[in-house]
């Protein structure tokens, strides 16, 4: 099992989504903060980010932000975290987050949650982190994306082990399971080598 003690979590900010993926944001935060895992987060107070860190926090839990200069706003910003670090760019930011947590969690989200998501696999995959990535796929949110992910393996542009590196759980307890029990997968660096059976 992974002794993990800080989860990266990405999410969405907006607003204007359906209550139950706030409420899903807020579970995921209780179970982490039942868990004994800081959750390290993009710092907002608005959207599923706010539902999360409210959550942990409201369970006793650790919550630290990273948050660039521009959204460390009494808008944006949530002001009462365990830590908030403020950096000037995003790269800073999305590298702090990294260096900081042992493992990486997508909820739902738009761009820049799928951007975050897929750039922390990219590492993986190139072998930056081994930490394990995980998707709460809540109510099917990301069905249509983990398609497309299969299409790509199938296509021949994602070598097996490549998939393997994304978790995917419908329940924040089983993911954190599924987290707690990654391992990762044998030859990563298979691609690299330019050997059989890949893109």
């Amino acid at each position: 099992m992974n002794n993990l003690s800080r989860v990266c979590v990405y999410s969405g900010s907006s607003d204007s989504v359906a209550a139950f993926y706030l409420q899903a944001a807020r579970a995921m935060g209780e179970a982490l903060a039942d868990h004994g895992m800081t959750v390290v987060f993009g710092g907002g107070r608005t959207g599923m980010m706010g539902a999360l860190a409210d959550a942990a926090l409201a369970r006793g839990g650790k919550v630290i932000g990273v948050t660039p200069r521009e959204f460390n706003t009494e808008v944006l910003a949530h002001a009462g975290l365990t830590e908030m670090q403020v950096v000037e760019t995003m790269h800073e930011r999305k590298a702090l987050m990294a260096r900081m947590a042992d493992a990486f969690v997508a909820l739902p989200g738009g761009f820049g949650t799928l951007e975050e998501l897929f750039e922390i696999l990219t590492w993986a995959q190139l072998g930056h982190h081994r930490h394990p990535v995980g998707l709460l796929n809540v109510a099917g949110y990301y069905d249509p994306l983990l398609v497309m992910i299969e299409r790509a393996a199938a296509e021949g542009f994602l070598f097996g082990e490549h998939r393997q590196l994304l978790i995917t759980a419908l329940e924040p307890n089983d993911l954190i399971d599924r987290l707690q029990r990654y391992r990762p997968p044998n030859g990563l660096e298979r691609w690299l080598r330019r050997e059989e059976g890949g893109a």
